[in-house]
């Protein structure tokens, strides 16, 4: 198991590391939204300490996701006038805050969900316009190294507390935003701004997906097989995940439809 963790994590590094290089930072965005460290740390969790811990913790990923969609805002717009480091301090900061308060309330499932899913939605109607600086340079190469680290020691962390922490906090702790905050602190001091932006912004938008694979979960892992149930969560994520880039890619399409001229 110890070894699986090992080697998992860094392997989807590494992917999305070759994804941002080779299609830019919106696809690496949308690639980092997904729950490439959650998901993992529940299927481990799952088998350590069993379905009804995860049930219970999967509800915390899903009120998680709210502290991380807030890091992801909170940083795109202090992106403008704080360098690399304040965002990221302040951004944590932000979701620091919003897992303390969500560990002193108990939510259902079903609003959850739905209170998730409006705040996902008003992230991108508030998301600062892409513009500013922009700076072309390559990561050096001890960068991925360090995103394969920082994301791996996350993970056994989390998994080896999991039951010292207990389900709702090992739960709110799992988006941290740790993959996010990598990449686009990465972006952001050797490219500027912008990059960092669209990093984020790929990251809300795949948030949908995120949040709808912990409530298959949530729903499932008491009633259904491990197989059974993250299977099924994973595909129901990929389908939303293809609705919902389809459904930006129109509305990007619309929006520079209409500034063209007649």
């Amino acid at each position: 198991m110890f070894v699986l963790k090992l080697l998992l994590t860094p392997l989807l590094i590494a992917l999305i590391s070759l994804a941002d290089r080779r299609w830019g930072p919106k696809v690496g965005g949308i690639l980092l939204g997904l729950p490439l460290t959650s998901a993992p740390v529940s299927l481990f969790v799952t088998l350590d300490l069993g379905a009804s811990f995860t049930a219970h913790m999967a509800i915390g990923n899903i009120l998680g996701l709210f502290s991380q969609a807030l890091f992801c805002v909170t940083y795109a717009w202090l992106s403008y006038r704080v360098n690399w480091l304040g965002c990221w301090l302040i951004g944590w900061g932000a979701f620091g805050v919003s897992t303390l308060v969500f560990e002193q309330v108990a939510v259902p499932l079903p609003v959850a969900f739905t209170g998730i899913t409006g705040a996902f939605i008003g992230a991108l109607v508030i998301w600062p316009q892409h513009g500013g600086e922009e700076f072309v340079a390559e990561a050096p190469a001890w960068a991925l190294v360090g995103r394969m680290v920082a994301a791996t020691a996350m993970v056994i962390f989390l998994t080896s507390t999991a039951s010292l922490l207990g389900p709702q906090l090992s739960g709110l702790l799992s988006p941290l935003p740790i993959f996010a905050t990598v990449f686009a602190v990465f972006a952001h001091k050797l490219q500027g701004g912008r990059p960092a932006r669209l990093i984020l912004h790929g990251v809300i938008v795949s948030s949908f997906a995120c949040a709808v694979f912990f409530l298959i979960v949530a729903e499932f892992i008491d009633r259904w097989s491990i197989v059974a149930t993250y299977s099924s969560a994973i595909i129901a994520a990929l389908l939303t995940q293809g609705l919902m880039v389809g459904l930006i890619r129109r509305f990007q399409n619309r929006k520079i439809a209409r500034q063209l001229p007649l």
